[in-house]
């Protein structure tokens, strides 16, 4: 006979494998800025969130472009501007399919969650700043150790311009 899907335990297996997938790059997101603020100091950290943000962006409107360019891909094809016998039900369409399956994602949440990612960096950055205030009096907890032995705790020589002090 014929048996009814059981959607519930569809969905529950569905749910939990992706929540097992989203635990380690929300804790990179998370984490990175903590670690490196703690590790290298504000200042290495002042560096970071530019480079992750430009790298945010660029990824952000890559995904939101390729995702819109197999969605309209599919809509050409179904519009029969492909040619004779390569519209709908053809092998063309059915890999413009694949391709708008693939797209949709990438246009409608991949891009658009990167924003939140840039963003979320950058507030916990903000949360945790008393804490990397009290680490970057050199460089950090690592470079605190290491650059102790040659950097002087009264600051750099101070050099003159023209022999005027």
């Amino acid at each position: 006979g014929e048996v009814s899907p059981d959607y519930a335990s569809c969905v529950n297996i569905a749910t939990s494998a992706s929540l097992k997938e989203m635990l380690p790059p929300g804790a990179l997101v998370v984490l990175s800025p903590i670690v490196f603020g703690i590790v290298f100091g504000a200042e290495a950290l002042g560096g970071m969130l530019p480079g992750s943000l430009i790298a945010g962006v660029q990824m952000a409107i890559s995904a939101s472009n390729t995702g819109g360019a197999w969605d309209n891909a599919k809509k050409f094809v179904e519009a029969g501007l492909m040619g004779e016998g390569m519209g709908k039900g053809s092998d063309v369409h059915k890999a413009a399919v694949i391709g708008d399956t693939v797209g949709d994602p990438l246009k409608d949440t991949s891009g658009p969650a990167l924003n939140i990612l840039v963003k979320l960096m950058a507030i916990i950055s903000v949360v945790f700043a008393p804490t990397f205030k009290h680490t970057s009096s050199i460089g950090g907890v690592f470079f605190n150790k290491a650059l102790s032995r040659w950097v002087s705790r009264d600051g750099p020589t101070p050099t003159y311009v023209s022999g005027v002090r």
